[in-house]
C-alpha cells in the first residue's frame, strides 16, 4: 500500500487501556505455555496496530508541522502514551513473573525478559505528569525550529533551506550564511534556553522520584543500555580524546593549508574542506533516488527488492518544504511491514548520505520486519546506527552516479568527515553528562561547559566571537537529540567506529565485507550490541585497541590519498 493511502484513525484510549489490562489478567491466568503464548501474540498484535498509528500522525506531522489536525493528533499522543506506560508496565510485570518464562526464553530468547527488566526501571505512575510535559516541550522545541524564517540575500529560508550557503566556496557569502543562521537562535536564544531548563529539572525530578541520583542513571535505562556502562563510555571518551582528536587535527591543519587560511580557523571556514567547494550531488532529487535504485539494484538481491519497494510505496519524504520538521529519520510502519524515511534534501552531500544512512536503517528493519517480539525488528540504537553508517561506506562504489566530477572529492570528504565526527559526538554526549550532573546551571554556565568542550575535543575552532551564536559556546542548542534524546548521541559515535571496521574490511574484499554486514544486520534486535557484533566476526569499541586500529587504517589512506587536480 502506497504510503497517501494509508489510513489514520485515533484509538480510543480507554478502550485501549482496556484492552491491556484484559490481555494482561489473561497471561496471568494462563492454564499453560501454549495460551500464554496466544495472548503474548494477541498482545504483538496490538501493539503492531497501536504504534502504527502513532507513527503515521507522527510521520504526517513532521512532514507539515503547520497542519493543524495533525498537530492536535500529536498532542493526543503526548499526552496518551505516558498513560499507557502503566498498563504497559503491568504487562511486564506479568510477563517476568509467569511460570513460563522459561518456555518463552526458550522460544524467542531471553533478550526481551533482560529488556523488561531494564524498562521497568524506567517508569512509575507518579511520573507520568512530566512524561507529558516532556513530550510537549520537546514538540515546542521541534516546532520552533521548523518556523524558522531565516532573512538571506533578499529571500527567507528555513534552517535546512540555507544549509548549501553555509559551504559556498565564496569567504564572504559563506560567513554571511553562518551569521544569518547564527542570528535566528539568537533571537529565539530565551525560547531555546527556557525550554531546555525546563526539560532538564523535569527530567532530573523523574530521576529522583524513581529513587536515583538524578537523571543519568535513569537515562541509561531508558536508552535501553544492557551490555555496556558509564564507565565503558567515559573510558570510550578517553581513547577518542587519545587516538581521533589527534587524527582529526591533522586533517583540519591539511584543511586549512588547502584554503589558505591561519589555523584554528572559523566555523566557518571550517565547513569548506576544498577551495573549489565541497562535493555536491549531481542532478535532481529524482536523480538522486534514481541512482540509489541503480546502487541497491546492484549491491545484491536483497536490497534490490527493499529500495523498489521503499519507492513504489512513496516510502521516502526527502523534500525541503516550508513547515516541515527539520532533520531526518527512519521508522516503521509495523502493520504493513515497511520502514518509512524522513528527510530534508537541500544540495549537499547530506542527500544522498539520506539515500545510503537512513536506508541503512530501513533495510536493517525491512530484513527483520517480521520477528517476534517486535522489539527484535530493531536493535539498541548504537547498534541501529552500524546498519546506517556503514551502508554509506558500501555505497562508495557508486560514487561517480552520485558526485559526477566531485566523486574523487567525495571519497575523500566522506571518511575523513566520519574521523571528525566523532569528536563532535563524543563531546556532545560529554556535555549532557555534565548538565545532568549539574541540572541547577544556568543557561550561562551551560554555554561556559560547551565552549570549555570545544577546546578538549574540537581545537580546530576558532573562538574569537567572529559567530557569536558558535564561538559563545551555544551551538549545541541546534542539536537536536540533546533536547529530545538525551544520552543518544554517544551511539553515533560508537557506531562510527564499528563502521570504520567495515571500511577497512571493504577496502580488502567487499564480498567478504558485505557476508559480515548481512551476518551483522540478519539478527535483528536479538542480541545485544557487543553480542551482534561478536557474532559478526567484530571487535567492540570499548576495546582501546578499536579505535587506535581503526585510526591508523583511515590515517594512512588519508595521508595517501591523490589530491592532485583538486584545489
Amino acid at each position: 500500500m502506497k504510503f497517501h493511502e494509508m489510513p489514520y484513525a485515533r484509538p480510543d484510549l480507554e478502550q485501549v487501556k482496556g484492552q491491556l489490562a484484559g490481555l494482561t489478567q489473561r497471561l496471568r491466568e494462563a492454564a499453560g505455555y501454549d495460551q500464554a503464548r496466544a495472548v503474548f501474540l494477541e498482545k504483538e498484535q496490538a501493539q503492531r496496530h497501536l504504534y502504527t498509528a502513532q507513527t503515521l500522525a507522527h510521520i504526517r506531522h513532521s512532514i507539515d508541522t503547520r497542519d493543524a489536525f495533525y498537530d492536535g493528533e500529536m498532542k493526543f499522543w503526548n499526552a496518551a502514551m505516558p498513560e499507557l506506560q502503566e498498563y504497559e508496565q503491568a504487562w511486564t510485570m506479568a510477563m517476568l513473573a509467569s511460570p513460563f518464562r522459561a518456555d518463552f526464553a526458550a522460544e524467542y530468547g531471553d533478550l526481551m525478559f533482560v529488556n523488561a527488566e531494564i524498562a521497568l526501571k524506567t517508569f512509575s505512575p507518579e511520573i507520568i505528569p512530566q512524561l507529558q510535559q516532556e513530550n510537549y516541550l520537546t514538540q515546542e522545541y521541534e516546532k520552533l525550529l521548523a518556523s524558522a524564517q531565516i532573512p538571506f540575500e533578499g529571500k527567507v529560508y528555513t534552517l535546512s533551506q540555507l544549509t548549501p550557503f553555509k559551504n559556498d566556496p565564496d569567504d564572504e557569502r559563506r560567513l554571511a550564511a553562518w551569521k544569518a543562521e547564527g542570528q535566528w537562535y539568537k533571537d529565539n536564544q530565551e525560547k531555546l534556553d527556557a525550554i531546555y531548563d525546563q526539560l532538564v529539572h523535569l527530567r532530573d525530578e523523574m530521576g529522583k522520584k524513581l529513587g536515583y541520583e538524578g537523571y543519568t542513571t535513569l537515562g541509561y535505562y531508558r536508552m535501553g543500555r544492557n551490555c555496556y556502562t558509564k564507565e565503558d563510555v567515559e573510558r570510550f571518551r578517553a581513547a577518542v580524546v587519545k587516538y581521533l582528536v589527534p587524527v582529526a587535527d591533522r586533517v583540519y591543519r591539511k584543511q586549512a593549508q588547502r584554503l589558505g587560511k591561519e589555523y584554528p580557523m572559523s566555523f566557518a571556514d571550517n565547513a569548506l574542506e576544498f577551495r573549489s567547494g565541497n562535493p555536491k550531488p549531481v542532478g535532481t532529487p529524482d536523480d538522486i533516488l534514481a541512482q540509489g535504485k541503480k546502487f541497491y539494484d546492484e549491491l545484491s538481491p536483497e536490497t534490490s527488492v527493499f529500495f523498489r519497494t521503499m519507492l513504489d510505496n512513496e516510502l521516502l519524504d526527502v523534500l525541503s518544504t516550508e513547515g516541515k520538521q527539520s532533520g531526518g529519520y527512519c521508522t516503521g510502519i509495523y502493520d504493513y511491514g515497511v520502514p518509512f524515511i524522513f528527510a530534508n534534501f537541500n544540495g549537499t552531500q547530506h542527500d544522498v548520505e539520506v539515500v545510503t544512512h537512513e536506508a541503512g536503517h530501513a533495510f536493517a528493519a525491512w530484513t527483520n520486519r517480521d520477528r517476534v517480539p517486535m522489539e527484535y525488528i530493531w536493535p539498541s540504537m548504537e547498534a541501529c546506527e552500524v546498519h546506517s553508517m556503514s551502508m554509506e561506506f558500501f555505497a562508495e562504489p557508486w560514487a561517480d552516479g552520485f558526485f559526477g566530477p566531485d566523486a574523487k572529492k567525495f571519497l575523500y570528504s566522506h571518511l575523513s568527515g566520519a574521523l571528525t565526527f566523532i569528536p563532535y559526538g563524543t563531546m556532545v554526549d560529554h556535555f549532557q553528562h555534565e548538565v545532568y550532573a549539574n541540572p541547577d546551571m544556568t543557561p550561562a554556565q551551560r554555554h561556559a561547559v560547551w565552549k570549555e568542550l570545544l577546546g578538549v575535543y574540537m581545537p580546530w575552532m576558532r573562538l574569537d566571537g567572529d559567530i557569536p551564536f558558535y564561538s559563545e559556546g551555544e551551538g549545541w542548542q541546534r542539536q537536536h537529540h540533546i533536547y529530545s534524546s538525551p544520552f543518544y548521541y554517544i551511539d553515533y559515535c560508537l557506531a562510527q567506529t564499528v563502521s570504520l571496521q567495515f571500511w577497512a574490511l571493504i577496502q580488502a574484499d567487499r564480498k567478504d565485507a558485505w557476508d559480515h554486514y548481512m551476518a551483522y544486520t540478519r539478527q535483528g534486535g536479538s542480541r545485544t550490541f557487543t553480542d551482534l557484533l561478536k557474532n559478526a566476526g567484530l571487535e567492540t569499541p570499548f576495546e582501546e585497541s578499536c579505535l587506535r586500529g581503526v585510526c591508523q587504517r583511515a590515517s594512512a589512506w588519508l595521508d595517501g590519498f591523490d589530491l592532485t587536480g583538486i584545489a
